[in-house]
């Protein structure tokens, strides 16, 4: 048996790295089974065998792994899906498994930011001003608590229509999916009327558009900080991890 056929790779999903790296294990002839976490009621389809939804915490991870005779994690979730990350570990512990984190720097303010950077979002929560202000909140459907500010518009760009309406009284839902152009939100801003942009972390490419809109329309952005992950080995881009997995990236892929 070679090699590759040895190789089963967990890629656990849902980032724009998770999606390149799917299509390199594909492109390389690697096995891999491609595991979303659920949120998205339309995920993106991708070049691997596609698992939705969750393990059931530590030991029904470690369950499936050895149930689909996985070689190898790579953890590719969104930076806020901390808690997946950290079962991750565990059950690689569990079950003697290699993981790998495909981990995406942070965002960090460049000239003519103007970043309020807050822990957590009750801690935004306490940022947004005083008087009823346009907030655009960048944050998916995570939004319950500012349901406790209801003298501000909300602006909510979701993937999906949400299955419920959001509890918030003055509220306005885009649904679209990125990635985004600061041309796209410069539009989206100033149709809106948007004053105050409230945003997660979470890095890339695929979303920072509205920070380079805001910069351009000298928006404040309140900046959620990223949780602290666990300890684990990570790399910085797709062809380390094929490196990682023995298989060095071709030209092309």
């Amino acid at each position: 048996m070679s090699h590759e056929k040895e190789t089963n790779v967990l890629l656990l999903g849902g980032t724009t790295e998770a999606s390149r790296m799917a299509n390199s294990l594909a492109a390389s002839g690697i096995n891999g089974i491609f595991c979303y976490a659920g949120r998205t009621a339309t995920p993106l389809p991708q070049p691997l065998p596609t698992r939705l939804g969750g393990f059931g915490g530590v030991p029904g991870l470690a369950a499936y792994m050895r149930a689909q005779k996985i070689s190898h994690v790579i953890d590719a979730t969104h930076p806020f899906a901390v808690q997946m990350s950290h079962n991750a570990v565990a059950a690689c512990v569990k079950t003697r498994i290699p993981l790998l984190a495909l981990e995406r720097p942070p965002w960090s303010p460049q000239a003519g930011d103007d970043w309020v950077v807050v822990p957590n979002e009750a801690a935004a929560l306490a940022a947004l001003p005083s008087a009823p202000a346009r907030v655009f909140l960048a944050l998916g459907q995570s939004v319950a608590a500012f349901a406790a500010r209801p003298e501000h518009f909300y602006l909510l760009r979701l993937v999906d229509p949400p299955a419920a309406p959001p509890p918030l009284p003055n509220v306005e839902i885009v649904v679209a999916r990125g990635p985004f152009t600061e041309a796209g939100d410069l539009e989206l801003l100033r149709e809106h009327r948007i004053d105050l942009i409230v945003a997660k972390n979470a890095g890339g490419e695929g979303a920072r558009a509205k920070l380079d809109a805001a910069r351009t329309l000298g928006l404040r952005v309140v900046m959620i900080e990223r949780p602290t992950p666990p300890r684990r080995p990570v790399a910085a881009g797709v062809e380390d991890a094929l490196a990682w997995l023995g298989h060095p990236a071709r030209l092309g892929v």
